[in-house]
């Protein structure tokens, strides 16, 4: 792969698109995250999708938005619209931690550099694109749009802002996975020209077109939002929501019971500037369009121009593979199936062992696949039996609080696709490096033969696809917490430790499971945090995988965080606010530190709870 040439990736230059013989573009996608060509970066997928349809499509990474703004005018108006996406992250996720303080570093930006992204970068880039080119359209997609659509809490402002539509001044909004939608939109935008004669889309062109595109948003005018009481749904207005925590708690709801419904409604809510109108998603994509989406001619690199950096997003799963999209673990704190839906799309197994082999191919590739995985690491090929059943269905979840009896939950698809990867040449090892849901693992469906090929799968993942170290996240050990998680009990996690030693004894393994935790979801209070610091003791863990929770825009968590209420039965739960809160909640995830220990002690002390300083040895 060492012999390519700059023309190779999409153009991010105006000679870089002269290159290609193009005076005029027809798409310009603007990009908080450096420029991958791979189908992990959403970016990426995008130009290269329609550039399979026959657009002249080019990316500008990271836009300078602080200087003279000659990155956001340097490849001239296109003839269709501009597109924006934040990244792969919402911008403040990425950018802050728990605490509010930067993190680390930017996994997407080259050697993970903090200053090459605004905060609320989509608004950012949108309203200077307004200012500059104000009839041309501009679409927002990604992570950051999709999940701020609504009126929405913002942690970082600690307040409800109202539809990124409001504030951005897009004209269209894609949100969930976007090749459906934007494949309908620039189709209907061609034949508006065509029909029109006209030379460009107008902004005006593309809000009217959205109208009738599934999987778009748009901010109305209220006489031009006609109600249909049979396939429209009314949210509370914003201005309610700003006065009536109830209300935001509804509102989520109702949204999250419509983005889980096979036919779902139109939603609608008012605003001080018009009516945001959220058309019903596409239906789940075919294992075929998935295909196309990851059969695209991706270099799978970064673009030339960050030769010589480090992109820490790109290190990481350069290679590692992934099987699926959608995930129906549908998590409290998660924003996944959110995004993706909780119904799984599955890529084929010639479609997954093409992207093997070209992986194979690479010059750093030593024969070791990261991960052959996905949004959950084993739930390829899983669905309802009866899908007359799954239409009529709005849980956000397949397996909580119990298992679907019409899931079938058969592992028998993965074991076949790992026992094919490993077969091909070049490869020396297949680690699955996505989290696994051992609640699966233990369910028994009554069904022999499926129950049998779970059980085969837990053997062959545990002796052979383990690179050391099994990640699973049980996070928490309280059973109150996990039921407001939408979390099985941590009893599972003992079961499947045993199963997890058994397998690894009997085979003179030495390998680690790896318990993921968060401390401060809405329900934990410090003393569930302390019982889980004995619990965990007990088990022989130093936890290392731990995090803070951090609320992001339109989780069941961050409504609980923000509300103090839950949404599904209008109870009350407890949230640690401060950051003092917090702190202390986090500081019993380390109580074998010792300049944790003097003040774990003093907080047990003040909680009379002398039999937890016993089990943490104080």
């Amino acid at each position: 792969m060492s012999d390519r040439r700059v023309a190779d990736w999409l153009p991010t230059t105006r000679k870089e698109a002269q290159m290609r013989g193009w005076e005029e573009l027809d798409v310009v996608i603007f990009s908080g995250d450096a420029y991958v060509d791979h189908p992990s970066f959403g970016a990426a997928v995008i130009g290269r999708l329609l550039e399979a349809e026959g657009l002249r499509v080019a990316i500008v990474p990271q836009p300078n938005w602080q200087d003279d703004l000659r990155d956001f005018k340097k490849m001239g108006r296109p003839r269709l619209f501009f597109g924006i996406s934040a990244g792969c992250m919402d911008s403040m996720v990425n950018k802050y931690t728990a605490a509010k303080r930067f993190r680390s570093e930017d996994a997407y930006s080259p050697d993970g550099k903090h200053s090459m992204r605004p905060e609320y970068a989509t608004i950012v880039y949108s309203n200077i694109l307004k200012s500059i080119y104000p009839d041309v359209p501009v679409i927002i997609g990604g992570i950051e749009a999709s999940m701020r659509r609504f009126t929405h809490y913002d942690y970082w402002q600690d307040s409800l802002r109202k539809s990124i539509l409001v504030d951005s001044k897009a004209d269209v909004l894609v949100y969930g996975m976007g090749e459906q939608p934007i494949i309908a939109l620039t189709s209907a935008m061609k034949e508006h020209l065509i029909a029109s004669g006209a030379e460009y889309v107008t902004a005006g062109d593309a809000r009217a077109i959205s109208r009738d595109i599934r999987q778009t948003g748009y901010l109305a005018h209220r006489d031009e939002v006609l109600f249909d009481e049979e396939n429209d749904r009314r949210l509370a207005p914003h201005g309610e929501c700003m006065k009536s925590k109830e209300k935001q708690a509804a509102n989520f709801l109702a949204i999250e019971k419509e983005s889980n419904r096979v036919n779902a409604k139109r939603l609608l809510q008012e605003t001080d500037e018009g009516v945001v109108v959220i058309n019903p998603p596409f239906p789940t994509m075919t294992t075929e369009q998935l295909d196309h989406s990851f059969d695209l001619p991706y270099t799978r690199l970064p673009h030339p121009k960050y030769r010589g950096k480090r992109i820490p997003a790109y290190d990481m799963i350069k290679h590692s593979v992934n099987i699926h999209r959608g995930c129906f673990g549908g998590c409290a704190f998660c924003t996944i199936s959110a995004h993706q839906g909780k119904f799984i799309v599955n890529r084929s197994q010639e479609s997954i062992l093409r992207e093997v082999e070209a992986i194979s191919r690479m010059d750093d590739f030593k024969g070791y696949l990261s991960d052959l995985g996905g949004p959950s690491a084993n739930m390829y090929m899983m669905k309802g039996k009866n899908r007359e059943l799954c239409a009529k269905c709005s849980r956000p979840s397949c397996i909580q609080p119990k298992i679907c009896p019409n899931l079938d939950a058969d592992h028998s698809p993965l074991l076949e696709l790992y026992k094919k990867v490993d077969a091909m040449p070049g490869i020396k090892k297949s680690f699955i490096g996505s989290g696994v849901r051992y609640d699966m693992l233990l369910h028994k469906s009554g069904d022999a033969e499926r129950d049998a090929a779970t059980v085969r799968y837990t053997e062959e993942l545990i002796k052979h696809h383990v690179s050391g170290r099994l990640k699973v996240a049980p996070e928490h050990t309280s059973d109150a917490v996990l039921k407001l998680m939408r979390k099985p009990s941590f009893r599972q996690f003992h079961e499947f430790k045993r199963i997890f030693d058994r397998i690894n004894s009997a085979h003179n393994l030495k390998q680690q499971i790896i318990p993921y935790f968060i401390s401060s979801h809405p329900g934990s209070t410090l003393e569930s945090m302390a019982e889980l610091a004995a619990e965990t003791r007990q088990l022989n863990f130093h936890l290392e995988q731990v995090q803070d929770f951090t609320p992001t825009p339109m989780t069941m968590a961050t409504e609980m965080y923000y509300t103090g209420i839950n949404p599904e039965t209008g109870e009350k739960v407890y949230v640690a606010r401060s950051m003092r809160d917090k702190e202390a909640q986090r500081r019993f995830f380390f109580w074998y530190k010792p300049e944790e220990r003097k003040e774990i002690a003093r907080l047990l002390k003040s909680m009379r709870r002398p039999d937890l300083l016993k089990k943490l040895g104080m």
